[in-house]
């Protein structure tokens, strides 16, 4: 298939791929790892097909093979993030020196063979030891997570520069499986997990520029447009008030320095005096995660009055069920270039479906190129009209444990065979190995 125009991107334009801690590394009770609230939720049977994190892609083992993937693929960066239970295994205290070791190595391979590490320091795997203190409840949480912060800087900020302190707050946030369970399924915890998480971005923002000199920080927010299901008043309400929390709750604060006005009088009880001004450090870069729209219907007896709506007839979507729209992409951008005025790096984007090799034992996948090359083009097209977009990174490297589904749903470019454990590239794979070697021929 034909590649996009990447004519209007920047010269120093960085194309990568990303990954994440819990859904591909594995070895969850190996080397002095501690529990995380991911593994809690695995063995309490709450994932697709009872699935599990304990071997996922063996990504501890095979992380030389891995690397060796991108090399091949001709990235320029891997964003891959810490578990926090591996190198602290009751979140605080004692640090796992085997667990900081593998982190190490894996940075170190990453610049052997020229790719550039982009750390994210919390993907969703909470520490099940904090969790059992009120997890993000607990303002001490903010402490917690600076003191986390200040140890991955000491150890490996002498070869990594680039830092993201949360990927997409706002779903961990308004989804999390400890939310709506006994005293936290009141929207005042809502309200106070956010805040906490917020301040914890803004102490980690301190911590990284004080311990790591050129340090480049950000956080990865997950914006996707909120639509209302219907035409009705109540639906369209319902689509404004998620909006309000999903894509406005931790950028605004985090970058202008106020919450959304609606939220604040409910943000008020747990502010403190100088919070503020303690969430709202400056950052480098806005990290955006965009997959598809989002349409709601209004549910007068749900927390925040919203539940997830049917998708008008006629929208297309992806083999998983998510929209496709690569138009409502290119508006994400050009909402947040307008709204935060930060440099942009795409650092999720992709397609799920359910991959299986061909009778030749290849894996063709072309409804992900197709995929790919419209949001890709997208991309290019708001940079033409001046949206200061300088990277993209494709979601994923490799098939993984996709969260509630398990691993029924793929979204790597690369097909992992689980039994086996074998890494075989898809078409996908190569097409985007081709668009990153023209891209950056010109």
């Amino acid at each position: 298939m034909d590649l996009p125009s990447t004519a209007s991107l920047r010269p120093d334009f960085v194309w990568g791929v990303s990954t994440s801690s819990f859904q591909i590394e594995g070895a969850t009770k190996e080397d002095g790892r501690g529990p995380s609230i991911w593994d809690v939720y695995c063995q309490n049977g709450e994932i697709r097909n009872r699935d599990t994190g304990d071997v996922a892609c063996d990504h501890y083992h095979r992380y030389r093979e891995d690397v060796a993937l991108m090399q091949r693929l001709g990235v320029q960066a891997y964003r891959f993030s810490i578990a926090w239970p591996r190198v602290l295994p009751q979140g605080r205290g004692p640090v796992n020196e085997p667990g900081l070791a593998f982190y190490g190595r894996l940075v170190d391979e990453l610049l052997a063979a020229g790719i550039e590490p982009w750390l994210c320091l919390y993907h969703w795997d909470l520490p099940q030891a904090l969790e059992d203190l009120g997890g993000w409840q607990n303002r001490e949480a903010v402490k917690w997570f600076a003191d986390y912060a200040a140890l991955i800087a000491a150890r490996l900020g002498d070869r990594v520069k680039r830092f993201a302190t949360f990927n997409e707050p706002s779903i961990f946030n308004l989804f999390s499986r400890s939310l709506g369970k006994g005293d936290r399924s009141s929207e005042d915890a809502l309200y106070r997990a956010t805040h906490h998480v917020n301040l914890a971005h803004g102490a980690a923002v301190d911590v990284l520029r004080e311990k790591v000199p050129g340090a480049s920080v950000g956080c990865i927010h997950n914006l996707q447009p909120c639509w209302p299901s219907s035409v009705s008043e109540a639906d369209a309400a319902a689509a404004a008030r998620l909006d309000l929390y999903w894509n406005n709750a931790f950028p605004d604060v985090q970058c202008r320095g106020e919450y959304p006005l609606a939220m604040r009088p409910a943000i008020e009880p747990h502010l403190q005096p100088g919070d503020l001004k303690r969430i709202c450090r400056p950052v480098d870069w806005f990290g955006l995660n965009h997959y598809s729209p989002v349409y709601t219907k209004a549910h007068p007896t749900a927390m925040l009055g919203y539940d997830f709506g049917d998708k008008p007839a006629g929208v297309p979507l992806t083999p998983i069920g998510w929209p496709i729209n690569p138009e409502a992409f290119g508006e994400t951008l050009r909402l947040v270039h307008d709204s935060y005025r930060l440099p942009i790096y795409v650092l999720e984007n992709g397609l799920g479906n359910f991959d299986k090799p061909n009778e030749a034992g290849a894996i063709v996948d072309p409804d992900r190129v197709a995929f790919l090359r419209r949001y890709i083009g997208a991309m290019n097209d708001t940079a033409a009209a001046g949206v200061d977009v300088r990277g993209y990174f494709v979601w994923s490297l490799l098939d993984n444990f996709e969260w509630m589904s398990g691993y029924s749903e793929r979204f790597g470019i690369t097909y992992v065979d689980y039994a086996s454990q074998r890494r075989i590239p898809k078409s996908s794979f190569y097409w985007y190995a081709d668009l990153i070697r023209t891209a950056r021929r010109r």
